[in-house]
């Protein structure tokens, strides 16, 4: 995924996360008015900051919210453990590929099981990826390194590739997220990020990866077209009124879910803590003045003028004929990674999720933002749930136990 970035440490506690449902918070300055309805219990808000790794920010969110539901303890787990042996595998993955593969920051929802699996986990504490003079992840440096340095080894000056390069790369993770721990201390007991991890009340494969396109034949897995997805992951594909129905199903049974969508659409409005999809406007119906504006305004204006509401407004019918138009054409990008954690209602009674993202807490709703379903159906690239949250039918046509 592309990811986006943003601010700094959470500070908002689990308990005001999900102790009480139907709280109503405070009209945005847009005119928006949300009534929380049902929350999950989740982890505080975190910070990728200046740092394209919201797949692993999401990740790692997610499963922290599983270890929470299971156990009822908090963990702070390490994102960029997880980063750091991905820029590695990707680095290998693109020099073999002769370069004619995606490398930098991103990455998909899979990622993190893939590399939890392959390699562990650690606590924050003993592992925080900060070794180069930040008190924050600031990934811009680093990322021209690398990309630079897999390129010029996949040109192969010497007509073959050395035998050095794989230590030189990891001299650069090495020297900017400091050595990987063999093991370490934690809570009294020594471990090795494998044995952490066994520790720990997660089986990757107690999770699956679903997704919504006709390109594909549904109920069956298919590896999601998109840059990131450097490991050729397989997502579960249903129609889309099934997806919508595993994520309220999720949510109803104390299950968060990881989501990946796009947010780069107008409707998407971080700062007032919402995301929308209003209906495109015409010049239908207006008269006099309001009709002599409109014939003025240029093909951009009357785009911008689709974006200009207060509060509630009439959205898009999103079908999966419309979803698929948007994929198809690219109007639906794999932008960004987060954690669906509740539902709500506005002040006219239409349904949102609730998003917890990685941006810092800096915004109006402390890091967390509500989604209209419309947005939700139109914009989700994929998610990642506990199959246990998913209704049992689906799972029968998808042939998981």
């Amino acid at each position: 995924m592309k990811k986006l970035l943003a601010g700094a440490l959470a500070v908002m506690t689990t308990a005001s996360m999900w102790a009480a449902d139907d709280k109503a918070t405070a009209p945005d300055s847009m005119g928006f008015k949300f009534t929380d309805t049902k929350l999950v219990k989740t982890t505080p808000v975190k910070d990728q900051n200046k740092s394209g790794t919201c797949w692993c920010f999401s990740g790692i969110s997610f499963y922290e919210d599983e270890i929470l539901r299971k156990t009822g303890k908090e963990m702070d787990l390490s994102e960029m453990f997880i980063v750091r042996h991905c820029y590695d595998d990707k680095a290998d993955h693109f020099v073999r590929m002769y370069g004619q593969a995606n490398f930098g920051q991103g990455g998909s929802g899979l990622d993190v099981p893939y590399a939890w699996a392959e390699y562990g986990i650690v606590p924050e504490e003993v592992y925080r990826g900060l070794n180069y003079g930040e008190k924050k992840h600031s990934h811009y440096e680093l990322a021209d390194i690398l990309e630079g340095y897999v390129k010029a080894v996949a040109r192969k000056p010497s007509k073959k590739v050395s035998t050095a390069w794989r230590n030189g790369f990891n001299g650069v993770l090495d020297a900017y997220f400091g050595e990987l721990p063999e093991t370490f201390t934690y809570e009294g007991k020594t471990y090795t990020p494998k044995t952490f991890a066994a520790s720990l009340p997660i089986n990757v494969d107690d999770y699956i990866a679903i997704t919504s396109f006709t390109h594909h034949p549904f109920y069956k897995p298919f590896v999601l077209e998109v840059p990131d997805n450097w490991l050729s992951g397989q997502y579960y594909n249903v129609p889309i009124d099934e997806m919508q129905a595993i994520v309220d199903n999720a949510i109803e049974n104390g299950y968060s879910v990881n989501w990946a969508a796009d947010v780069s659409e107008g409707g998407f409005k971080w700062n007032n803590g919402f995301a929308v999809m209003p209906k495109e406007k015409t010049g239908e119906g207006l008269e006099g003045t309001e009709l002599a504006r409109w014939v003025k305004l240029s093909d951009k204006d009357r785009q911008n003028e689709r974006f200009k509401f207060n509060g509630p407004t009439e959205e898009m019918d999103i079908t999966q004929e419309v979803r698929q138009e948007m994929f198809d054409s690219q109007e639906t990008t794999d932008d960004h990674g987060m954690v669906i954690v509740g539902k709500a209602v506005d002040q006219k009674g239409n349904p949102y999720y609730k998003v917890k993202n990685s941006w810092d807490t800096n915004q109006i709703y402390d890091g967390y933002f509500y989604v209209s379903v419309p947005y939700f159906r139109a914009k989700t690239l994929d998610i990642y749930v506990n199959k246990e949250a998913v209704p049992k039918d689906i799972l029968k046509k998808l042939n998981v136990k």
